[in-house]
Formats: structure tokens, C-alpha cells, sequence
């Protein structure tokens, strides 16, 4: 039903489900950890500009 709702097959989104992930996304996902490690050690009181200087920081 979802997949007619969509407008896409099931075969396709099957296929979807089965890839793994691009590399842009990997990417994302182990730039979104180091983002949450820096923000759990300034004891959640780091916003944005800090976030950004701590990972410049660290090279990244």
C-alpha cells in the first residue's frame, strides 16, 4: 500500500533497501558522530559557531 502511495515498485524499493550506503552519505554519518562527541563533551552547552571551531580544530 505504501508503495502505491509512493508511486514506486516493490521490486525497487527492495532494491533501495539492499544498497549500501553512498559515500557522501558515510560521510555525513561520521561527521554527524564527531559532532555529537564534541557536543556531549561541552556538556551540551556548545551551539553551532563553537561546534564548527572545535571540528576546524581537529582538522575536520
Amino acid at each position: 500500500m505504501l508503495c502505491r502511495f509512493l508511486g514506486v515498485s516493490r521490486s525497487g524499493f527492495y532494491a533501495w533497501c539492499g544498497r549500501s550506503q553512498s559515500k557522501r552519505a558515510q560521510q555525513d554519518r561520521r561527521l554527524l558522530a564527531y559532532i555529537r562527541d564534541i557536543f556531549r563533551k561541552s556538556r551540551e552547552t556548545y551551539g553551532s559557531p563553537r561546534v564548527y571551531h572545535a571540528l576546524k580544530r581537529q582538522g575536520i
